[in-house]
């Protein structure tokens, strides 16, 4: 198992404390393990395995349990059996009909510990979170960071340069799949490709009774196409138009908010920087893993910057950032990414060898006049002198230096 002591040092936090631990994310991220970790952590501090229930919906072997009252009343009757507090972990809990009724019920009824696990956004509605207001934690899980990959790779005894290592993230992402063993890339893209597949069937076509499974993947295909550009349920509507294809715009919005509901790519809106206020239109679509771009399309170099764009996005994500594309007149900043003490201002380009391209990527970030950090993220292998306090340096710095920002 892959040790993930971000997000497992959040958690342990929380043992025995009167909160249902909530993990979210796409499908495949490591969001099992980690439930394994704590189950292996409650055993280290002598808790009996028959105190511990774990149950993934999605096996047949509970196909029985999917809604709540038969939930409640298997957990109940295993409940006499066992002798002190009741470590309850559920995997995929969205398959239950009113899963939250039988979690609310075991808080109030008998001494539990509870763990859940969702591949959906929707899991934490509005009504789910009245329900259970202020009785969990919830926690976001993404696939592995490059300094996950690093220390996993080196654990292993993988030893290869920074600038290997860096490009082997650039092209085969962070599923934790494909890093268990020394895949192949073709390998690597066939365990991808399973797992986008997974997600595609499980969590948005079954989950959201889609008809049109093929404009589905077209939908999906063009955004992998154009990640790091712009775009609008509009522009998609064009394109098919322009293929003599005749689709209904309200089926693109649904589709679209299918797959961000399943984490299988990110929305980012715009925000203007000068009116300080969120725009409505034209936002950016992040992939949850850039494999998955690789795994459709094969690798193409016409795609590195986009890709670079989402590797960023999800590290400032990871680092506990609200991100948002930044507009400021008519020049665009990547990512404007926010937390409570602070923001930071970040372009991103494969690399800056021409002045015009130098001018492009430095010019938006020296017409904002604040004081907060500003970089320019590139993978050149000679980095320029600051200019007016914007910063250029290199992609794995970016990814590596936690005090950079």
């Amino acid at each position: 198992m892959i040790d993930r002591p971000m997000y497992y040092e959040k958690i342990i936090q929380f043992v025995n404390k009167p909160f249902i631990k909530v993990l979210t994310g796409v499908r495949r991220c490591g969001k099992s393990t980690m439930m394994l970790l704590i189950q292996q952590l409650l055993k280290e501090q002598g808790i009996k395995k028959e105190q511990i229930i774990s149950i993934n919906f999605e096996s047949m072997a509970y196909y029985d349990l999917r809604d709540s009252r038969s939930l409640y009343t298997y957990i109940c009757e295993a409940v006499k059996k066992i002798e002190g507090k009741i470590y309850l972990f559920f995997d995929e809990v969205q398959v239950v009909d009113k899963w939250e009724e039988a979690i609310n019920s075991f808080l109030l009824d008998f001494p539990s510990d509870i763990y859940i696990t969702g591949s959906n956004s929707k899991l934490l509605s509005s009504e789910i979170s009245t329900l259970l207001t202020g009785r969990y934690i919830h926690i976001k899980m993404q696939g592995l960071s490059f300094q996950e990959m690093l220390s996993f790779r080196e654990h292993k005894g993988n030893v290869k340069s920074q600038n290997d290592l860096l490009w082997l993230y650039i092209r085969r992402g962070g599923f934790p799949a494909v890093h268990i063993a020394d895949y192949d890339e073709r390998a690597s893209y066939a365990i991808i490709s399973g797992i986008y597949d997974s997600i595609v069937l499980r969590d948005v076509v079954q989950r959201y009774n889609i008809r049109n499974v093929d404009l589905l993947n077209r939908i999906m295909q063009f955004i992998m196409d154009t990640v790091g550009s712009t775009i609008s349920a509009k522009r998609i509507f064009d394109y098919f138009k322009s293929q003599y294809r005749s689709v209904d715009i309200n089926t693109i919005y649904t589709y679209l908010d299918a797959l961000v509901s399943s984490f299988i790519i990110s929305k980012v809106q715009r925000y203007d920087i000068q009116g300080k206020e969120l725009l409505k239109t034209q936002e950016k679509y992040y992939l949850a893993d850039h494999g998955i771009q690789h795994a459709v399309f094969g690798y193409r170099d016409r795609h590195i910057s986009g890709i670079l764009e989402n590797i960023v996005y999800h590290e400032l994500i990871r680092r506990g950032y609200e991100v948002f594309i930044g507009k400021l007149g008519t020049m665009e900043v990547d990512f404007i990414a926010k937390n409570p003490q602070t923001r930071v201002y970040v372009q991103v380009a494969y690399r800056i060898e021409q002045i015009s391209t130098l001018e492009r990527e430095f010019a938006p970030l020296l017409a904002i006049r604040d004081s907060y950090p500003k970089f320019v993220v590139t993978m050149d292998s000679h980095f320029r002198d600051s200019i007016e306090g914007v910063k250029h340096i290199g992609l794995f710095q970016f990814l590596t230096d936690n005090s950079l920002y």
